[in-house]
């Protein structure tokens, strides 16, 4: 055993730099997978919880001729309890073509439901002498005031009267209220009831948006009637916000309600919110481009890691030879390979995990705060994602391992002995363009040769690129469509940016890996090229061009894929054409995976340089 455990020592010592590799592309796949898809989760237990800290409203009762009588508001109040009914009166005043501002006329000493956060100014009291107002935090579309600043507001046309009535108030606080927090802007009431939000950002400007908002207190009572009825729903906490249950639940007493109150009323419902509609869609579009991309991180992860060790028991066979004329069964020699895997892997996962906490507060506190005044965020990594991404990963290494492992520790001591004969050379597809094959030079007619003939390393090599690159195109085209072309929201470019870097950072460690496993396989053949003469640049420039005509064939073959993935994306959420993709982002693809290819090879030369020329030729002996 002391033997055994030394040879396995010894393996770890050889292969750091593998080590290291399958760490980093474990890390990853790990972190992406588990920041990913937990944000829509983390996002929509967020918002709940700010919903029911800020006592926000189900059900908005506006009544259509803008009076309630006090029956009807007593009959709702005897309904769903005192404590859980506000009363109240809000205007949409228009300022300009497309914009209103909202007036709220409600007891702002004693707010029950729909509680606003103070963040400048001093908290208005009852009994003040002055008309005091709080205004809303100024975003994207509301201008905003300061503290102390003077507002007239002109009631006269917002309550139809026969004579001009301009009323004074002066701004003692600026608040969030819990009913906007969406930075992009609050639809008036003075758009039609059927109005459809539109997704691009574009068209919603179009429509008729709140470029103010104010909260004046009811001291004018005597003279403001009441025209909406804010109601919390006593048995809401039996379902989760937002949930099929919670908007039956609704539905239902909206039914109560008008049978109630008859049909001169409107119903707006916490579903009816734009602030909450929106973020709440925002995480369901994050949570469908996550679902798709991790698919794929997962399978390149997989592919990669399962292509290292696979080459590392072909790179051993002499060992393993030596393992079992010792007496050692083959389980115990392929276990040697599945501690050695699992010894990355799992470290990986471990710090992946910390990376998707990382990535969902990156999403919660920064990706989703481009569009949304974020309420507390509690991040947090779901279970399910964790263990899920990194079971699959070492599930799948571990038996890949145990299976071939087995069938290779089963060939004969004599033949694991023998180094694998080399594969003959055949003609490659430009051979057969003589016009092309003719004008290149001796040293690209070797590499392509080379390249061409070892299929499984290049088919390996070639899958692998596609793939990376499909999901920089992917990522680019997200943005693409989420930035220049106005569509959808700051948290979703925010995740397209997200993409686009994760995607960069795979593509970096597959490129990586698979390269050095490269490198490994042929230190015979790079002492042999030192031995007759060759300097330092010219067999770095054998390898290098290999690795370039596979990255760009790999480039290639991305296209489509990223064009799938894109597509599948944009029919996902609903919105955006690969064909509205901007020609730049088409070439950003190449310039990025060549870039990261550039700097791989650039890290890698030291490894070919300082070949051991005498270890490497004597290695079969």
């Amino acid at each position: 055993m002391k033997t055994y455990f030394k040879t396995v020592g010894r393996m770890f010592q050889k292969h750091i730099v593998r080590i290291i590799s399958l760490f980093a592309i474990v890390f990853i796949a790990v972190g992406f997978v588990s920041g990913i898809g937990s944000s829509s989760e983390m996002i929509n237990k967020s918002v709940t919880d700010y919903y029911k800290a800020q006592n926000v409203s189900d059900l908005i009762i506006k009544s259509t001729d803008g009076i309630f009588t006090s029956e009807q508001v007593e009959a709702v109040k005897q309904l769903y309890g005192e404590d859980n009914v506000q009363t109240g009166l809000s205007l949409d005043i228009e300022t300009t073509e497309n914009r209103s501002m909202r007036v709220y006329f409600i007891d702002i000493a004693d707010f029950k439901i729909n509680v606003p956060e103070l963040i400048d100014g001093s908290k208005i009291e009852n009994g003040d002498d002055a008309i005091f107002a709080y205004a809303e935090r100024s975003d994207n579309v509301i201008k905003g005031y300061s503290v102390n600043d003077d507002v007239e507001i002109d009631l006269g046309d917002a309550f139809k009267l026969p004579f001009e009535y301009k009323l004074k108030v002066k701004i003692k606080g600026i608040v969030q209220s819990p009913l906007t927090f969406a930075k992009d802007g609050e639809p008036s009431y003075n758009n039609p009831e059927d109005a459809v939000i539109p997704d691009n950002i574009a068209d919603i400007y179009k429509m008729d948006l709140l470029d103010n908002i104010l909260y004046v207190s009811t001291d004018l009572s005597s003279m403001i009637p009441v025209g909406d009825i804010y109601v919390k729903l006593a048995d809401r906490d039996l379902f989760d916000a937002f949930s099929d249950g919670y908007k039956t639940y609704v539905e239902e007493q909206k039914g109560i309600i008008y049978q109630m109150l008859g049909d001169g009323v409107r119903i707006i419902t916490l579903n009816d919110n734009y602030s909450f509609k929106s973020i709440i869609a925002s995480a369901s579009k994050v949570r469908a481009i996550g679902d798709i991309l991790m698919a794929i991180f997962l399978a390149v992860t997989i592919l990669v890691v399962l292509s290292s060790m696979m080459r590392l028991m072909d790179e051993d066979r002499s060992q393993i030879a030596c393992l079992k004329t010792l007496g050692y069964s083959s389980y115990s020699i392929v276990f040697r390979y599945i501690l050695f895997s699992l010894v990355p892997l799992v470290l990986g996962g471990v710090a992946g995990y910390f990376v998707g906490l990382g990535l969902t507060w990156l999403i919660g506190n920064g990706v989703f705060n481009y569009s949304y005044v974020m309420p507390p965020v509690s991040t947090f990594v779901n279970p399910a994602y964790f263990f899920l991404s990194a079971f699959v990963i070492i599930g799948i290494t571990v038996f890949a391992i145990l299976f071939l492992g087995l069938r290779l520790t089963n060939d004969k001591p004599a033949n694991l002995l023998r180094p694998k004969a080399p594969k003959s050379g055949k003609k490659v597809f430009l051979e057969r363009i003589p016009f092309i094959w003719k004008k290149l030079s001796f040293k690209y007619k070797s590499s392509f040769r080379n390249v061409f003939r070892y299929k499984g390393r290049f088919f390996m090599m070639l899958i692998s690129v596609a793939v990376s690159s499909g999901l920089v195109f992917a990522g680019l085209a997200l943005l693409d469509m989420c930035l220049f072309s106005d569509f959808g929201s700051g948290a979703i470019v925010g995740i397209a940016v997200v993409v686009v870097i994760f995607a960069g950072l795979l593509t970096a460690v597959v490129i990586n890996t698979l390269t050095t496993i490269n490198i490994s396989e042929r230190n015979r053949e790079i002492a042999t090229l030192m031995v007759l003469g060759y300097t330092d640049n010219e067999v770095c420039g054998y390898i290098y061009r290999e690795i370039y005509i596979n990255t760009v064939i790999g480039i290639l073959f991305g296209y489509p894929v990223g064009v799938g993935l894109a597509t599948l994306i944009f029919k996902t959420i609903g919105f955006g054409t690969v064909g509205g993709v901007s020609w730049f982002m088409w070439l950003a693809v190449p310039f990025i995976v060549l870039a990261v290819t550039a700097v791989v090879t650039l890290l890698l030369r030291r490894k070919i340089v300082k070949t051991d020329m005498n270890a490497s030729l004597k290695a079969i002996e």
